[in-house]
């Protein structure tokens, strides 16, 4: 099955290396594709979506219009975690 979610607050590769790893951690994920143009991520797997947007929202990258200040400085720490990685 394949689900797509429009997110907010990708900047850069960090960010989606931050997403990627993360949802691939998840089980039953078996692929993630983001597009940074569209901020649309594709998520390959057996998995609810409400699993994929609880763990999106927890990293700081929520579906399209749920965006608070909390969640913005979320994606930012998340963004420098994965540039490390």
């Amino acid at each position: 099955m394949e689900q797509q979610i429009i997110v907010e607050n990708i900047k850069c590769g960090g960010c989606m290396n931050s997403i990627q790893t993360a949802l691939l951690k998840l089980d039953k994920v078996e692929k993630v594709v983001i597009d940074k143009e569209t901020d649309t991520i594709t998520i390959t797997g057996d998995v609810e979506k409400a699993l994929l947007i609880k763990k999106l929202n927890e990293l700081g990258y929520p579906e399209k219009g749920d965006n608070s200040l909390l969640k913005i400085a979320k994606s930012y720490v998340n963004c420098a975690i994965g540039k490390m990685n």
